[in-house]
């Protein structure tokens, strides 16, 4: 051993002193591995977590935008095809009152007196009146055309109520001899720039020509009004009387709004366009590209377009509701495209969607979520490479104070770290919130770090709270509609048997309402011990405005009744009051009927209802069809013709409204009256809740699933008679 002042080396000093050098140099190392075995396992850790939250993110919110864009788009395409469907049908139901009504002046000409009629005149410009036009070379002096306008002219009172409350901007009325009736209130159009009065080439127009053509009611395409230079579609109906044609009837519908309304749709790279039966583009907010509207000589038909995928999907859309598609149109990019036909006029609304538009909020979160990692790495780095440095030094202090610093020094470094790598760890599925603890709160970078991953969790769960908020919503909205559904039904009677006392007669009804609020309703009760009263009806239009009025118009007619009114007087008060203040322009079909019970006798009235199904004992049901009167709040003062009939015990009645006949399947067939009567006729001697189950059976075998826009309502009561034993 030698000794050099007071170390001893070679002896138990140096011993202990290398073993206290081994054991420092010993912690420091496996302190060093322990650290940069922890950090490498940290950043890889936060990589691939940062990763999985990425992808997690970017697919709920692809899912959610998907979600939402098949729910949105195609619900807002089906709702715009079915309101402009009830627009041309509001229209076409115009003109079947107009030429009903001009049927029964041919049919009956001697009844009625004839009524002068007047040329336009420029003084009433503004006021609504009924102007005669003629063709430049008509004889006013032919006994026979001179006899058919004093006719005609009769319906001028009702040409004006109509303008005056349908949805229709002129109705007009022509007879063969090239004169024709036209109400409307701007009668200074129908004079040239020199005050003289123009002439129409009345038999040339393409409403008057297509209806006879076709033979049926015609909608013509897409152009200008004569008179006024507004975008209009034209509607006729010809009349004929002894086998020759009497007259055609007809209807402008002006569709500015139409086109401003599918103008407005231009936002955040969606749009909705409207194509014709012939496949043009007729209103669109385009101006370029495959989607631009074109004069119909020069545009395409885009049912035989060369891109394949946008022929197909046209081609369904005129026909039915085509669900989301996604189009590559090439040149102009991906689209996703939903589609709705409007078969009044075998139009389809179409709603397009740029596919990269509707990405662009997945792609921003992507990018904002690379921003935000990039920047929690960078801060990640910056605090790694603080840490390290620091290690240094503190490995230096470890080294020169010994052991005790050492392991002090390794906890406050590698217990946080530890910590946080744990909870990272921990983070998936429902639990993806990293929060902020005392235990990361080191005052160094490692606290950077934990805050770090704090605000980007925070910032995580606030976008999934939203996207789940949205969705709440939407399906509140949904729960209050089917609720109002709920409140509509509970108005009528729904318990059964109705009158378990009365032996005379067994009564059943049901509504099977469609996807919305609808009109549809039904009634029956007693008006006295030995009267019950039958009311089958349908309002006019859809939703909630329609409801409403269909409740006061179920009140106005029972409480008729209930004060002793025929069914007529009581249709005449209640078409009155209806008619006040009906500034919506509903109108109402009412099928009503009180019956004796006692003797079966019974007096019902059809104000323009479908015509019930009639079964006497032991035979089959068939239709019982006579001339209907008007529908109710159509007009004031209307008579309602009241008609008699007799029920002897085991007929049966069976009354209903237009949504069974008109029920629809796949490929847009009616379920029609004869399928109707095939279905009461399975089993006619059923009872009426069987009976009712019987047509609703062969109701969903024929619609086979699908979607149906209008109620399904049905009465039927078979008559027992009075036990006289």
């Amino acid at each position: 051993m030698r000794k050099i002042k007071n170390f001893v080396f070679g002896g138990i000093q140096q011993k202990v002193f290398n073993l206290v050098l081994f054991t420092i140099l010993l912690m420091m190392a496996a302190y060093t591995v322990v650290i940069i075995t922890q950090i490498g396992n940290l950043g890889t850790l936060v990589t691939e977590t940062s990763e999985q939250q990425k992808q997690s993110i970017t697919a709920i919110s692809q899912e959610t935008m998907n979600a939402v864009l098949d729910a949105s788009l195609t619900e807002s395409t089906q709702m715009q095809a079915y309101i402009a469907n009830g627009f041309f049908a509001d229209a076409q139901g115009v003109i079947r009152m107009l030429a009903d009504y001009a049927g029964i002046l041919f049919a009956d000409s001697d009844s009625y007196s004839p009524r002068a009629v007047e040329f336009p005149d420029k003084a009433k410009d503004g006021q609504i009146t009924v102007q005669l036009l003629t063709e430049e070379n008509a004889d006013l002096s032919d006994p026979e055309l001179s006899a058919s306008l004093g006719l005609i002219g009769n319906m001028s009172d009702m040409m004006a109520a109509i303008y005056q409350n349908a949805n229709v901007d002129s109705c007009y009325i022509a007879l063969p001899g090239g004169v024709m009736l036209l109400a409307d209130d701007h009668s200074s159009s129908k004079f040239d720039s020199d005050g003289n009065l123009i002439h129409i080439p009345i038999r040339e127009r393409i409403w008057y020509t297509g209806a006879i053509e076709k033979g049926g009611l015609f909608f013509s395409d897409v152009t200008t009004d004569l008179f006024t230079g507004q975008i209009s579609v034209m509607c006729s109906l010809p009349i004929y009387h002894d086998g020759k044609l009497a007259a055609v009837i007809g209807a402008d519908l002006f569709l500015n709004d139409m086109a401003a309304a599918v103008s407005a749709t231009a936002k955040n790279g969606t749009f909705v366009c409207i194509i014709n039966e012939n496949g043009h583009v007729v209103f669109s907010p385009q101006t370029e590209g495959i989607f631009q509207v074109l004069p119909a000589e020069t545009a395409p038909d885009l049912r035989s377009s060369q891109i394949s995928a946008l022929a197909g999907f046209v081609n369904s859309a005129l026909h039915e509701n085509t669900g989301i598609h996604q189009v590559d149109l090439g040149d102009e990019g991906v689209y996703y495209m939903t589609g709705s036909p409007v078969s009044t006029v075998n139009w389809a609304v179409i709603a397009v969607a740029n596919k990269a538009a509707i990405d662009q909020p997945t792609v921003m979160l992507e990018t904002q979520y690379d921003s935000i990692q990039a920047g929690a790495q960078g801060a990640y780095a910056a605090g790694i490479e603080n840490a390290k440095k620091t290690i240094v030094v503190l490995l230096l202090i470890v080294f020169v104070l010994g052991l005790t610093g050492a392991l002090v020094l390794s906890k406050r470094i590698v217990k946080p770290l530890e910590a946080i790598t744990n909870r990272v760890g921990a983070l998936g599925g429902n639990d993806l919130q990293f929060f902020m603890e005392d235990a990361y709160r080191t005052g160094d970078e490692i606290e950077v770090l934990a805050d770090a991953f704090a605000k980007l969790s925070a910032k995580t769960l606030q976008y999934v709270n939203e996207v789940t908020r949205v969705t709440a919503e939407k399906e509140r909205i949904g729960a209050e509609l089917n609720m109002a559904t709920e409140i509509q039904a509970s108005q009528l009677p729904r318990l059964f048997p109705a009158f378990p006392q009365r032996s005379e007669f067994d009564i059943y009804a049901s509504m099977t309402p469609a996807k919305e609020v609808g009109g549809d309703f039904y009634d029956f009760f007693m008006v006295d011990d030995d009267h019950i009263a039958l009311v089958m009806a349908d309002v006019s239009g859809k939703g909630v405005p329609a409801a409403l009025f269909m409740m006061v118009s179920r009140v106005l007619i029972k409480s008729r009744i209930q004060n002793g009114e025929t069914p007529g007087e009581a249709l005449k008060n209640v078409n009155n009051q209806l008619c006040e203040g009906n500034d919506a322009g509903f109108f109402v079909t009412v099928w009503l009927a009180v019956l004796e019970i006692s003797t079966g006798r019974g007096i019902a009235v059809n104000a323009g209802h479908e015509h019930p199904a009639l079964r006497r004992a032991n035979g089959l049901y068939e239709l019982v069809t006579y001339r209907h009167s008007m529908a109710v709040a159509t007009m004031e003062g209307l008579p309602f013709k009241e008609h008699e009939f007799q029920l002897m015990p085991g007929d049966s009645v069976f009354v209903y409204t237009d949504g069974v006949a008109e029920a629809t399947n796949a490929e847009n067939e009616l379920f029609g009256t004869e399928r109707m009567l095939a279905a009461l006729n399975r089993v006619p001697d059923a009872s009426p809740s069987e009976t009712l189950q019987n047509v609703m059976e062969d109701i969903n075998d024929f619609v086979a699933g699908a979607q149906q826009f209008d109620d399904i309502t049905m009465l039927c009561l078979k008559y027992n008679g009075v036990n006289h034993a």
